[in-house]
């Protein structure tokens, strides 16, 4: 695939997974044996469409208005790096403690590898421990 099909692969994977909260995208777009590391947490693996959707499904059971605005898009080869800010509203308790409903902003970064047109690798970075602390007003 070129680099700007790849552009296009992750522009429509924030828009659609994220911003639309469409799972059957992730079945779309994500390898079946991919793998999206750090996210949840720093040392997460999660493997293929079903991983990743489970976590996707507990992300939205925590937050609503998921909104995931692009800042940077570079393609290189196989490979788009990605800068992006979250905005969302924490209200409800699937993260493990009660819904504060706070609005809340998480900035991060992601790094994908494209393959046959789907997503083969992605490498998430993202403070979401401090971010929990704040929701939970700690």
């Amino acid at each position: 695939m070129s680099e700007q099909a790849n552009k296009a692969l992750a522009r429509r994977w924030f828009e659609e997974v994220w911003n639309q909260g469409r799972e059957s995208t992730i079945d779309e777009l994500f390898h079946p044996q991919g793998k999206a590391y750090g996210f949840p947490e720093p040392e997460s693996v999660l493997h293929g469409p079903g991983d990743f959707k489970t976590i996707h499904r507990q992300f939205h059971g925590a937050f609503s208005g998921i909104h995931i605005d692009i800042d940077d898009l570079i393609a290189e080869g196989d490979r788009v790096a990605i800068r992006w800010t979250c905005t969302m509203t924490h209200n409800g308790d699937a993260l493990g403690f009660p819904a504060s409903g706070k609005k809340t902003t998480l900035g991060g970064s992601s790094f994908i590898t494209c393959r046959d047109g789907k997503l083969i690798d992605g490498w998430n970075f993202m403070d979401l421990t401090k971010m929990t602390l704040q929701l939970q007003g700690k």
